[in-house]
């Protein structure tokens, strides 16, 4: 009988730490390739580097405009000066215009856009680009 009892407890034992595996497996596991701000607006965010590979982000932001919730997910970075945010570096890709002739172009919905990212207010369901262009 005693060693029928150390055979269940040592079930019991071996049944718990698995089950503690995989909770924890199971909440490591998330697609960070899609980051997000938690908000009321979303919104697609495209990157199309120099080569043509696309990138893909679904993002959740309470943020008004684009360039406020790029900025804050980390995918833009740039200087600012009297005529608004001027991007260089898009999800860690930076292009120099003066050293190589390339630049980050903005895009809304597929069209050239006539706004900066920084004053662009997020129209819900959209999609916003950047895309890297060589003069």
């Amino acid at each position: 009988m005693k060693k029928v009892m150390n055979s269940k407890t040592l079930l019991s034992v071996i049944s718990l730490v698995l089950i503690a595996a995989m909770a924890l497996g199971f909440a490591g596991c998330s697609n960070n390739e899609t980051p997000s701000v938690d908000g009321e607006k979303t919104f697609v965010f495209k990157v199309v580097d120099l080569d043509g590979t696309e990138k893909s982000f679904d993002i959740t932001t309470d943020a008004k405009t684009v360039g406020e919730a790029l900025l804050a997910e980390k995918l833009i970075s740039g200087t600012t000066s009297e005529y608004g945010l001027m991007v260089d570096t898009v999800n860690g890709i930076k292009y120099d215009y003066t050293a190589d002739g390339a630049y980050w172009a903005f895009h809304i919905n597929d069209e050239y856009a006539m706004s900066g990212v920084d004053t662009t207010e997020i129209t819900e369901g959209a999609t916003y680009s950047f895309v890297a262009t060589k003069a």
